[in-house]
């Protein structure tokens, strides 16, 4: 009997450093800025937490941000390998605000992803009962009977039947929700090794992205965020351009 070993799953991508304290410069970049919220470009294989094993993370870089006792605070969450918008509110009212307006599906979330395959159409929408399991090789989302429910509008932006891009607009924020979502397409993410096979030269990077991200606050928050380096090279390699497509742009002046 042939006996299968299981591949080991892809080495995570070195954190990135942060600047020094005192250094003056931004530790991120940053997409948008006002006296209650910063919009910052987090880079992929950064956790928005520290965890077990420490590490930098996003919020190690706080104090460099404001020197305001009361703040600032994460408004979301991003997993650690996802890149893009990342909303920091800078006092507690304003967090106040953005969490009711995430809570209340008022704030506009775009996500761009690379995926594996081609979807059976162009345009749909993915609406799930979503659940965390655990077994021994680790935790993951799965579809359940019960759980919370989640929402995703998506959009095929582009593909060459090996190799799609996606455009995605999450209506609700669940944990992993456009993997999961991706995946229940038939097209999971290139590089996640979750909910995918991660194989191949794109297996070291998660594919996936905040692009935009857009808030109906007075005065109102919108960012977009330009893709990673990993990302800009399938755009590269594939021939696309990603200023041929402005639904970015203008889901962040929709109502």
């Amino acid at each position: 009997m042939t006996r299968r070993t299981r591949r080991p799953p892809p080495r995570p991508a070195a954190r990135p450093a942060l600047p020094a304290p005192g250094s003056g410069a931004d530790p991120f970049p940053v997409l948008f800025r006002d006296a209650r919220f910063l919009v910052i470009d987090k880079p992929p294989g950064l956790p928005v937490h520290a965890g077990p094993a420490g590490g930098p993370s996003v919020e190690d870089a706080f104090p460099l941000l404001s020197r305001r006792a009361d703040g600032p605070w994460l408004a979301h969450r991003l997993d650690r390998d996802t890149s893009g918008c990342l909303l920091i509110a800078l006092r507690k009212q304003p967090l106040l605000a953005a969490q009711a307006a995430f809570a209340n599906g008022l704030a506009r979330k775009t996500y761009w992803a690379m995926v594996r395959g081609r979807p059976a159409a162009d345009s749909g929408t993915v609406a799930m009962t979503m659940a965390k399991q655990s077994d021994t090789r680790g935790w993951r989302m799965v579809q359940a009977a019960t759980g919370q429910d989640s929402r995703t509008e998506w959009q095929l932006l582009a593909s060459d039947g090996h190799v799609s891009w996606l455009e995605l607009r999450l209506l609700t924020g669940r944990t992993h929700q456009a993997r999961l979502h991706c995946a229940s397409l038939g097209c999971p993410v290139l590089g996640d090794a979750v909910y995918g096979d991660a194989t191949g030269p794109e297996a070291h990077r998660l594919h996936l992205m905040s692009r935009a991200l857009s808030l109906p606050l007075e005065p109102p928050v919108c960012a977009v965020a330009p893709p990673p380096d990993h990302i800009r090279a399938i755009l590269a390699r594939q021939g696309w351009q990603d200023q041929d497509f402005s639904s970015s742009a203008r889901m962040q002046s929709a109502p």
